[in-house]
């Protein structure tokens, strides 16, 4: 990786509980220390950091191809509402002051005030983590392009279920639309 912008956000996505429970191509406790890096490098920078986490509820996608998979409103129904799906998982070290979007959908700009807020803070940089790779960071990575941030992905703060889709994301979409790096490449780049 070259550079971060001036004004960068670290986005992290969907590393909440109900997500990071269950099998994941990477060991979730590393890629959470990782989180928390950043966290901590940005916090140090003073720049924004932003927590998102899903909730599909009522969310379209869940209802379409009703013929093909069932009903998937009735499935993520029954397991968001359980207490600690939604919840950010008690590791990360967040604070009050950072800023929070839940999305619906794979793209965190989607119907939330993601784009707006970082607007308000001058943002045309993002570092992405999270998980799944292929899906909410693939997802929201692609809608930040279109909107013309410059995109560098944390390649050891994301995962996915699935170690190939996760692979494809990394080896050919991200380059595509961005940078990629080790945390602790991004915290050097960041100081």
């Amino acid at each position: 990786m070259s550079k971060l912008d001036e004004k960068t956000a670290l986005v992290l996505i969907d590393l909440q509980q109900g997500i990071i429970a269950g099998e994941k191509a990477h060991p979730i406790d590393q890629l959470l220390a990782n989180a928390n890096s950043l966290i901590r490098a940005f916090r140090h920078a003073k720049l924004p950091i932003v927590i998102v986490n899903v909730n599909p509820i009522g969310a379209t996608w869940t209802r379409v191809r009703v013929e093909v998979s069932g009903d998937m409103s009735q499935v993520l129904d029954t397991e968001v509402k359980q207490d600690a799906f939604l919840k950010i998982s008690p590791v990360l070290e967040v604070e009050p002051k950072d800023i929070y979007v839940t999305k619906n959908t794979w793209n965190a700009f989607y119907n939330t005030a993601l784009h707006r807020k970082l607007q308000e803070k001058n943002i045309t940089g993002i570092v992405l983590g999270g998980i799944s790779t292929s899906i909410g960071v693939e997802g929201t990575a692609r809608a930040a392009s279109e909107l013309g941030y410059n995109l560098t992905f944390a390649l050891d703060a994301m995962s996915d279920r699935v170690l190939e889709a996760h692979n494809h994301s990394v080896q050919y979409i991200f380059p595509r639309i961005g940078e990629r790096g080790t945390t602790a490449e991004i915290i050097e780049t960041l100081s």
